[in-house]
């Protein structure tokens, strides 16, 4: 079964939404040019009600590490996804449990990029948009996507209109979407987010 995170939270109806909808994790966004910034305080205040076995992921772009680990426990976080220019060295040095994302372009070898972080969690895999590290809305080749028995969130574009082809195409451990299931940026839609729960789980 096809995991689901949401990302870029940041007003309690809509966590508690989400939630209720049945996703598997629930992203925030700690990078302050985004328009889904939260801060460490508000993302507290978030992830407070969120339940068992649902995971909450902290979004970090090229930050430093002091800042990563005070916000992980600030924030009540389980995971870290790395969306910047980490290094594994970087990634592996904090200690805490994270996936590594990549701007997947063409020319790009994503399967030694990959093998590069070998104590990631996952690897998520968005549209490559010059200037901007993520959150575009924008799709990718998926037929860029190498085999791999690592565990790969797919990101870019998805909506609940596309959520089914993703699936059948790349056959992903995980569909990370943001933008697909929004009014504006920042607040989630909530009849979006039951179509991409329903386009996933059926």
């Amino acid at each position: 079964m096809t995991r689901v995170k949401f990302c870029g939270f940041t007003h309690q109806d809509d966590v508690a939404q989400a939630v209720a909808l049945g996703a598997d994790a629930l992203g925030f966004v700690f990078y302050g040019p985004s328009s889904r910034y939260v801060s460490p305080e508000h993302a507290q205040t978030l992830t407070r009600s969120v339940p068992a076995f649902v995971t909450r992921v902290g979004l970090f772009v090229n930050e430093e590490a002091e800042t990563v680990q005070r916000i992980f426990e600030l924030a009540r976080l389980n995971l870290i996804q790395y969306h910047g220019e980490e290094s594994p060295e970087f990634c592996d040095a904090i200690g805490l449990p994270y996936i590594k994302a990549f701007r997947v372009r063409k020319g790009m070898d994503l399967r030694t990029e990959m093998d590069r972080y070998p104590n990631a969690s996952g690897f998520l895999l968005d549209a490559y948009v010059k200037g901007q590290p993520g959150g575009t809305g924008e799709r990718f080749d998926w037929e860029l996507i190498p085999q791999s028995h690592a565990p790969i969130i797919l990101a870019g574009g998805l909506t609940p209109d596309n959520a089914k082809d993703a699936i059948d195409q790349v056959a992903p451990w995980a569909l990370d979407v943001s933008g697909g299931i929004e009014t504006k940026p920042g607040r989630k839609d909530p009849d979006k987010m039951a179509r991409f729960m329903n386009a996933c789980r059926n």
